[in-house]
């Protein structure tokens, strides 16, 4: 079938709406509908040339929420009509990772992902015979897309779509570092540093834990403000000071729980120094820019600091990602302060110019 997608060409441009042809789904895959889009940093990050990892030409996209059309041959969890939820960190439940509940890094598709493909090591875009990457197993910067089935996380159909995307990514890794990494303890005391999407998850996920006291940190008196309608019980303003800020309103200890929610190493710093010692934890969910390392001073780790890493938030996508949503249908967590803008498909690179203006929390793309 001929649809239209948002073509990472060369990096460093503007993405291009182009007509793609897709394929239909192979064995253990599903076409899906996509109905709304969050156009999250990681998407920015990849078309800027800055990741890595990164390739094109490709069609961008992962924070997607959409309809199943059709299934390919043994898919058993999935049918027509259901509502789904893209997952760029698929849920196999068979993997020695999937089997372990000390991680979300399922096992069964890494490679083949990673590398831009489907799980048989082929994809289904293509334009004028030359095949087309898929990126992060989802590519949902398109109307139809063509996913694995443990790729997708099934959701209650009660749940507006548009704002259901955002469980895709961001708003997930925030509350899952919370609630699965972090496990933050109820009376506790929580730092959450950058007002973002995940910083402010983060912030909603150390209310739902029951976090006696949550202090948010940020540049932006507006995020802060934010930050404040999700839970935060303080604000600061960040700055040089923001760690001797943080010890003082801690009473000289620290905080119980900090969390890193900006990708900047300098403010991943702030955040080991601001946990408390003997117990305090520091969770790193930013992503880091290339060659860029933690500077840590062992005498912080020594004094009974830890430093975790959360990718996902933790979260099994395909079992957890329809508990989160049906805990902000029941009014647990509150989503619509984190839609700023509503684009079209073909308004997707002002997407990434809202973000680089750090113009509101998230623009989601609606299709159709």
């Amino acid at each position: 079938m001929k649809i239209r997608a948002a073509v990472l060409e060369r990096f460093g441009e503007p993405l291009e709406v182009q007509e793609l042809e897709l394929a239909e789904p192979r064995a253990g895959e599903a076409l899906v509908r996509l109905v709304a889009c969050g156009v999250c940093h990681t998407d920015l990050y990849t078309a800027s040339g800055a990741d890595p990892s990164g390739y094109a030409p490709t069609v961008l996209g992962h924070e997607g929420a959409g309809i199943v059309e059709r299934v390919g041959e043994g898919v058993t969890s999935l049918e027509p009509g259901d509502h789904v939820v893209t997952l760029f960190s698929p849920q196999c439940r068979e993997c020695e990772h999937c089997r372990d509940p000390r991680t979300n890094l399922c096992l069964a598709i890494r490679e083949q992902q990673g590398q831009g493909f489907l799980p048989d090591g082929t994809t289904r875009l293509s334009r004028d015979g030359e095949q087309i990457r898929h990126f992060m197993g989802t590519s949902t910067f398109a109307e139809y897309t063509v996913m694995p089935e443990i790729a997708l996380a099934k959701v209650s159909p009660e749940a507006p779509l548009d704002r259901a995307c955002l469980f895709a990514c961001g708003l997930s890794t925030g509350l899952g570092a919370a609630i699965n990494t972090a496990k933050v303890a109820a009376g506790s005391t929580c730092v959450v540093f950058g007002a973002g999407m995940v910083g402010l998850g983060a912030v909603a996920g150390c209310r739902l834990q029951g976090a006696e006291r949550i202090v948010c940190v940020d540049l932006s008196e507006e995020r802060l403000s934010l930050a404040r309608g999700q839970g935060a019980t303080d604000t600061l303003v960040a700055g040089p000071e923001t760690v001797e800020e943080v010890i003082e309103l801690t009473g000289g200890l620290g905080a119980d729980y900090t969390f890193e929610a900006t990708g900047n190493v300098t403010v991943m710093r702030q955040a080991v120094e601001s946990a408390r010692m003997a117990w305090g934890l520091a969770t790193v969910c930013g992503v880091a820019g290339k060659g860029e390392t933690l500077d840590v001073v062992p005498r912080l780790l020594i004094t009974g600091r830890r430093v975790a890493g959360s990718s996902f938030g933790g979260v099994k996508g395909r079992d957890q990602v329809p508990q989160l949503v049906d805990r902000w249908l029941a009014g647990e967590i509150d989503v619509e302060p984190f839609v700023s803008h509503t684009l079209s498909l073909d308004e997707v690179s002002r997407g990434f110019e809202l973000m680089e203006a750090q113009d509101g929390i998230r623009s989601v793309i609606r299709f159709g």
